[in-house]
């Protein structure tokens, strides 16, 4: 007879239950959440749809109403993933969550897949020429090491 062990938290035994997609309204993005709302369908997974509220010191120095905006984007995209899931209900049924962090989007999607207990990371390709020579986001998580990333074009 085997002794059996207390059961704990273990990321990728079973296929994901928790997918985090980061979302910031742009093609890629977009993209990508649909990528990641197929994967978790097909897993039976959480699809955590995550949204990162930059922090813009230099804009809120100079009175840009910064959170003002950066809320009315986050509630756009709640009101744009409503829609979608409300387009094919009935044919897709996913279960999905909305959460906003605040941060730079690489410490603020780390942060999500920590406290959301990740199993998966999907986020859309960056469009910036810039990221070429520094890194992007998807770059900065894959090198992390800590989750499957997933990057859609």
């Amino acid at each position: 007879m085997t002794e059996q062990q207390p059961t704990q938290f273990e990321r990728g035994t079973d296929g994901p239950k928790v997918i985090v997609v980061g979302v910031d309204g742009s093609e890629s993005s977009l993209r990508a959440a649909a990528y990641a709302a197929g994967m978790a369908r097909r897993q039976h997974a959480l699809l955590a749809i995550v949204y990162v509220q930059p922090v813009l010191a230099a804009g809120a120095a100079v009175g840009a109403p910064v959170a003002e905006t950066t809320d009315e984007i986050a509630e756009d995209l709640v009101a744009q993933i409503r829609q979608e899931t409300e387009r094919v209900k009935g044919i897709f049924d996913i279960r999905w969550e909305f959460h906003t962090f605040r941060g730079d989007p690489y410490g603020g999607l780390v942060k999500a897949a920590d406290e959301l207990k990740a199993d998966a990371v999907v986020v859309g390709a960056s469009e910036q020429a810039g990221h070429r020579i520094i890194g992007s986001v998807a770059v900065r998580l894959v090198k992390a090491g800590r989750w499957p990333v997933t990057v859609v074009p």
